[in-house]
Order: structure tokens, then sequence, then C-alpha cells
């Protein structure tokens, strides 16, 4: 389950930034998230309650994703299509020359503190 290391990646970083803006508690944290990017949400959250719960900062702070879309262009026609519902063949040519655009990022998009 490499959730759990995200999970600690990001309290790494929150911690990091809060400490340098002198912030003692965060409230919720906003995560962008591909649509393919092969970590599972649910999995995520749960490692978040747990691991949040241990941090000096983050008890009870929200971990909130955001799903960015999975989009392909296809390289032979220039169109983008989505993703999941197409797969790797694009479905206005058929071609397999093909390329993911955007849907496997993973960012910290919003960190809110307890004022």
């Amino acid at each position: 389950m490499h959730e759990l290391g995200i999970v600690f990646h990001i309290i790494r970083t929150v911690e990091d930034v809060a400490k340098q803006n002198d912030v003692s508690r965060i409230r919720r944290v906003t995560l962008q998230l591909g649509e393919v990017s092969g970590v599972v949400e649910s999995y995520l959250l749960d490692c978040w309650k747990w691991a949040a719960a241990k941090s000096e900062i983050l008890p009870g702070a929200v971990l909130a994703v955001e799903t960015i879309p999975a989009v392909t262009l296809c390289e032979d026609c220039g169109q983008q299509y989505p993703t999941v519902q197409y797969g790797r063949i694009c479905p206005h040519c058929r071609s397999e020359h093909t390329h993911l655009v955007q849907g496997n990022e993973m960012m910290i998009k919003e960190v809110e503190a307890v004022e």
C-alpha cells in the first residue's frame, strides 16, 4: 500500500510549510489527484486519518481530494479525449499513437490553517 508513504510525504510537506509560516494548526489540506494516478482514494483517506492524528499540527485536519480527469492526446489527428472512457486507442481516428496529457498528477492545492 503506497498510499501510506504518500500521506507521510504530504504531512511532511505541510508541516514544513506550516513551520515556515508560523502556523500551529491545520484545518484542511486539499489535494488534486489524477484520475489514473494509481492512488486509491479510500486508502489514502484512511491513511490520512491515522497519520494526521499523530501529527502535532494536523489532528482532526481534513484531507479533501479533487479529481483531475484523465485526458489523452492523439498524435495523428490532434484530438483530445477522455482516457478512462476510451483507453489508448483514439476514438476519432483509431490511432494507437496517443499519450496521456493530464490525469496522472498529485499536487497539494491548498492548505487551510486554523485561525
